[in-house]
């Protein structure tokens, strides 16, 4: 059995990980929503579809407030972690790992991604702060 000194650490342990990811995440989802225009215009340089444009661009919106707030981060950190799988695939994988828009910036997003939805978001929640279970 975990101390509750322990059980604090890794609840906010977690927590600045999910608002460190959600954070990006909103940030890069909103620039793109804000600038649709010129996202789907890169997406389609790369032979993508407009949907995927908003797609992606929404995902990683409602998947970086999902992360902040501690709800549904198992979906979302998935969702998460294949649009930046996309990313490395189509943007950053051929220019290799480090240095000059390298994939290092992208894997690392996609393996916290994944670490969240795997290990699950917590104790500090937006459901569990109210009150619920």
């Amino acid at each position: 059995m975990m101390s509750k000194d322990k059980v604090m650490c890794a609840d906010t342990g977690m927590f600045l990980i999910r608002v460190a990811l959600g954070l990006v995440f909103v940030s890069h989802g909103w620039s793109k929503i804000q600038m649709m225009d010129g996202t789907v215009s890169f997406f389609a340089s790369l032979g993508l579809a407009t949907f995927v444009a908003y797609l992606v661009s929404w995902v990683e919106l409602l998947g970086g407030i999902a992360m902040i707030l501690g709800v549904w981060t198992k979906w979302a950190g998935i969702l998460l972690a294949i649009v930046m799988a996309g990313a490395i695939w189509y943007v950053t994988g051929a220019k290799g790992f480090m240095g000059g828009g390298g994939y290092e910036y992208t894997l690392t997003l996609l393996l916290v991604s994944l670490g969240v939805a795997f290990a699950g978001p917590g104790g500090f929640t937006v459901h569990k702060l109210a009150g619920n279970k």
